[in-house]
């Protein structure tokens, strides 16, 4: 059995006419409808604490969150504007160009590589703001 303490309250008498009301009810009493009440009123207490603890911490993260998703679709958006325009001036070449294919084959490697080495290194070309 849970231990009871007595509390002596004053309540506007509207609030005490409402609470009357409820208790009118079958199966209601005052002390189990403030409880009740109470307990909601603490509960939302915590809850806010937890909101002031973290909302904040939780908002900037949803901002860096939503740049990075901006970025990357900035970053993609280039990249096939980027490519249509590349394929659409670069005229196809022959089946039989092998100097022309080593030449590309070349390029795209020393491509390659370039990439690795600036992300290897943190490096950026665009944008040298890395902390915004």
């Amino acid at each position: 059995m849970v231990e009871k303490v007595r509390h002596q309250l004053f309540l506007p008498k509207p609030l005490s006419d409402s609470l009357e009301a409820l208790a009118a009810k079958p199966g209601a009493s005052k002390s189990a409808i403030l409880a009740d009440a109470l307990r909601a009123w603490l509960d939302r207490r915590g809850t806010s604490e937890l909101d002031e603890r973290f909302g904040l911490r939780l908002d900037r993260m949803s901002k860096a969150l939503g740049r990075i998703e901006r970025d990357g679709d900035v970053i993609l958006e280039t990249l096939a504007l980027f490519i249509r325009f590349e394929l659409a001036i670069q005229t196809p070449l022959a089946e039989n160009d092998h100097a022309g294919r080593a030449l590309g084959a070349k390029r795209f490697e020393a491509f390659v590589a370039q990439v690795g080495r600036q992300v290897a290194a943190g490096r950026r070309t665009l944008g040298a703001e890395q902390d915004r």
